[in-house]
């Protein structure tokens, strides 16, 4: 079992950044990869961004250059840094990680970009 649990969401005018941070607990040496996902009002959840256990990253094309993921090892947590944000960024982010077969979320964290 793990247990995700995200901080860091809020609300920040268009151009600004945000960090999201993800703190697993449980069984994290068995977790091959940790990401994030987000989903807008009325919007399938979509792919933002991944990093497996070995540190390398992918992002989707939506992102890129503007989001960046990171992980710090010694406290089992992900980060997603996002810079540049735009009104179409507004969503629920969740965390999420895969324990082969299975493959955990957190509870999510509000982000709403807007002036």
């Amino acid at each position: 079992q793990v247990r995700l649990v995200e901080s860091g969401g809020g609300l920040v005018q268009p151009g600004g950044s945000l960090r999201l941070s993800c703190e697993a607990s449980g069984s994290t040496s068995s977790i091959g990869v940790m990401g994030w996902y987000r989903q807008a009002p009325g919007k399938q959840r979509e792919w933002v961004a991944t990093i497996t256990s070995s540190g390398s990253p992918n992002s989707a094309d939506s992102v890129k250059g503007r989001f960046t993921i990171s992980t710090a090892t010694a406290t089992n947590t992900v980060y997603l840094q996002m810079n540049s944000l735009k009104p179409e960024d507004t969503a629920v982010y969740y965390c999420t990680a895969w324990v082969s077969p299975s493959r955990y979320w957190g509870q999510g964290t509000q982000v709403t970009v807007s002036s």
